[in-house]
């Protein structure tokens, strides 16, 4: 299946929008409702004010912006010159900032005040040029400026990865590459005009960047734009009042929010028709409570990754399966392979692998990480799973996360889901930990339920509760409870943190 791609570039995309709907409603944010033709005119003067300020065509403009009108108009603005957009993660200290900033060479950074202390005088230790202070800009003349028109293969956006292991690494995005996701999308997920997305998870995330903020775009939708993740209370009334029907997340939002306890108007009034998962597995546990208190409202769980531009597969309204994170999307292939890159029968476990349009142009200055990354057009995931007759995909673990216990594979992933039905416990993680008699042993970190008595459960207790459910040699040698597990903007569990932790001797 050959895809059919309506726009070049981003830019396209939003001349095209305010052309046929002008004045159609597409970004609400606080009170403000900005239009189709109002969006085209701040991204225009925009682009004119970065022009001005000396930005070029293919050169990097870095972001580092809390959720705002702003970073979606500097998005659109930096495209328009035919420059690339790097997103940055706005929790990251100044060190890793200038890292990033060095490495992509970017001439140009767009902040704001709040981040005044990592990233003020950054001119002095990077090749940035101008700093763009988005709260201190007056307001912009709206005037056409430069056109630079860009092509499909042409860079889009570089997204750095958490960097699981040293630096981050940026992938390198072309406009076909976060296109194809977007063409694959609206058709999963029987995407039109009226529905309204709600943007509340940090745009610098591909997860948001792709899905919740260029797909509305894209398919002439709308976006409720939340400026803090915090009060959740807050997330609440806007899907209410601005009538949500497509509500994104991950899981530890979503484990907060079946939790809540949610106003009986809410669950009643609500406009919500698809709730999708992305960024890591639903628990089993989560998945159950959904299905039981959202009836008019399917839950999809996909999986993706930054490489993909990000999402890999997901879940249709139409053809679900349990525990499945749902089938490629149009014209993507998935394969789960050995480790000779040897396709295995369904239903055993190997790496996932990806070939299609989604899969990055390689990692930015890393020639040596992109030859080891894609093989032959295919995309090492570096993520375990299984796949159905059917093609339907199933997230057992990462690889580097697997356990091998006296040269048996655990799976921790496999213990996080009974851990998660057991009532007192609001959140895990499971980690390998280095052992004299058996090469590694899994280990436990617990979240405990707000109303749990701490007193009264024990280690003993837990793994007494999992002795039905788990073999002996996957109960967790340890298990530890913490106030508060770690975890990234988008509250994917950084296991990595509790490694390094167990590495100290802290536990």
């Amino acid at each position: 299946m050959v895809l059919e791609y309506p726009y070049n570039n981003f830019y396209e995309m939003a001349t095209a929008n305010a052309v046929a709907n002008p004045n159609k409603k597409v970004v609400f944010i606080d009170d403000e409702k900005i239009t189709n033709r109002e969006l085209l005119e701040k991204i225009d003067a925009f682009a004119l004010y970065l022009q001005q300020c000396g930005f070029h065509e293919n050169e990097k403009a870095a972001l580092v912006l809390p959720n705002s009108l702003e970073f979606l108009v500097a998005v659109f603005a930096v495209g328009k010159l035919g420059g690339v957009v790097v997103p940055i993660n706005n929790m990251l200290k100044r060190d890793e900032i200038t890292y990033i900033l060095n490495d992509c060479d970017a001439k140009i950074l767009i902040t704001a005040n709040e981040f005044v202390k990592e990233v003020s005088d950054i001119s002095t230790t990077t090749k940035v040029k101008e700093t763009i202070w988005i709260d201190n800009l007056e307001e912009l003349k709206t005037q056409n400026s430069l056109h630079v028109s860009k092509n499909l293969d042409d860079l889009a956006v570089i997204l750095y990865t958490s960097g699981t292991t040293g630096h981050p690494k940026g992938a390198m995005l072309s406009y076909r590459n976060i296109f194809s996701n977007l063409v694959g999308a609206m058709k999963i997920f029987d995407i039109t005009k009226k529905d309204r997305f709600i943007l509340y998870l940090p745009m610098f995330h591909a997860f948001t960047f792709s899905i919740m903020m260029m797909l509305p775009i894209f398919a002439d939708a709308s976006m409720v734009i939340i400026k803090k993740l915090l009060p959740f209370s807050n997330i609440i009334k806007q899907t209410l009042l601005k009538r949500v029907t497509i509500f994104l997340g991950v899981p530890d939002i979503y484990n907060a929010l079946i939790r809540a306890k949610l106003p009986w108007y809410f669950l009643w009034f609500n406009s919500i028709r698809g709730f999708i998962s992305g960024a890591s597995a639903l628990s089993e546990d989560t998945l159950n409570r959904y299905t039981k208190v959202f009836k008019r409202a399917k839950m999809l769980e996909g999986y993706g990754l930054s490489e993909c531009s990000p999402a890999v597969c997901v879940n249709s309204l139409e053809h679900q399966r349990a525990y499945s994170v749902g089938r490629a999307l149009p014209s993507y292939e998935i394969k789960i392979v050995d480790e000779a890159m040897v396709e295995v029968p369904f239903g055993e476990v190997g790496e996932i692998i990806v070939k299609g349009d989604c899969v990055m142009q390689g990692y930015l200055n890393n020639p040596q990480a992109t030859a080891q990354t894609i093989i032959n057009a295919w995309l090492k995931t570096g993520d375990l799973g299984k796949m159905d007759e059917d093609g339907f995909v199933y997230i057992v673990d990462r690889i580097k996360d697997l356990i091998i216990s006296k040269g048996i594979n655990i799976y921790p992933r496999q213990i996080e889901e009974e851990l998660m039905k057991l009532s007192y416990v609001k959140l895990c993680a499971v980690v390998s930990k280095p052992d004299i008699h058996s090469g590694e042993v899994p280990v436990a970190f617990i979240e405990l339920e707000d109303g749990a008595d701490k007193k009264a459960i024990t280690q003993m207790q837990v793994k007494n509760d999992l002795k039905d459910t788990l073999a002996n040699f996957k109960i967790p040698k340890a298990v530890h409870f913490v106030d508060e597990l770690p975890k990234t903007a988008t509250g994917k569990l950084l296991k990595r943190v509790l490694k390094e932790r167990i590495k100290q001797g802290e536990f």
